[in-house]
């Protein structure tokens, strides 16, 4: 499908000549993106390329410098409010409470997203059913395993429904099993409430499962994007999607990123491990 093609009401996320400057840096760099509904979409890119300022961008944490961003229709800088409650965002750090129980972090988002007394505890309930966390319902975050964890955040993230979902890096650190169990609960999800997803992710495998398309950043710009198979074809017959990154990706040297970087996603690794 030429995305490039569909109509504004038919994308969940659009941005034209997205721009984010911080003084004399250009962190974003006049993108533009055409994110069609229903589908899970991968923002890549070396540390520093941009797709974390673009996240906070269309999550309203950023104001963009110039340029225009919508996200389920509604403009990120004109309707914030709204956009807030049509999204969900699962962030790399932990946002679950560990001296809470599931259930009592589940309750305390169904709050914050002002869900229906009367619907409460059916939606938490159904919820916990789904990411297979009800027989740990009771227990304190803190004793959950990694994969417990994610699936739990998943679970508070789309409480309320999102017509988006944000994730960023949303199985770092977790071992194969674990992983896999996220990418089989994200996947029954999109399905399920007919969501769109949108991920960065650096792991090449999980793009390749879970994307629908992808763009890869460099610089504050948007290098490449297609589909997974597309961006291989474009590499060579034969072309694997670390060989697509490496292609694509390129500009400066990447040795592990920023300290910045590095500290938070080893803390990350750390605690869900």
């Amino acid at each position: 499908m030429n995305i490039s093609s569909l109509s504004s009401s038919e994308l969940a996320v659009q941005t034209i000549g997205l721009t984010r400057r911080f003084d004399a840096l250009v962190a974003v760099d006049g993108i533009d993106l055409a994110i069609e509904r229903g589908s899970i979409f991968g923002l890549l890119g070396p540390n520093g390329a941009g797709k974390s300022t673009t996240i906070k961008i269309l999550t309203t944490l950023l104001a963009p410098s110039e340029g225009s961003a919508h996200v389920a229709g509604f403009d990120v800088e004109r309707d914030a409010t709204q956009v807030r409650r049509c999204i969900g965002y699962v962030p790399q750090l932990l946002s679950a409470d560990g001296t809470l129980t599931g259930y009592e972090n589940l309750m305390l988002s169904a709050k914050l997203y002002a869900i229906p007394r009367a619907e409460r505890v059916e939606r938490i309930n159904d919820s916990l059913a789904f990411m297979g966390l009800l027989n740990s319902a009771r227990a304190l975050v803190k004793t959950y395993s990694g994969g417990m964890v994610r699936r739990l955040e998943l679970a508070q993230a789309m409480l309320h429904r999102p017509a988006v979902l944000f994730l960023d890096e949303p199985t770092i650190g977790l071992d194969p099993v674990a992983r896999h169990a996220v990418w089989e609960r994200l996947l029954e999800s999109r399905s399920r409430f007919d969501m769109t997803v949108l991920m960065t992710t650096h792991d090449m495998e999980e793009a390749g499962e879970l994307c629908d398309q992808l763009a890869i950043m460099q610089a504050g710009r948007v290098a490449a994007e297609g589909s997974p198979e597309e961006l291989k074809h474009q590499v060579g017959p034969s072309a694997t999607l670390d060989e697509v990154f490496a292609h694509f990706g390129v500009g400066t040297v990447d040795e592990g990123g920023r300290y910045r970087d590095v500290r938070n996603a080893r803390r990350t690794a750390s605690r869900l491990g």
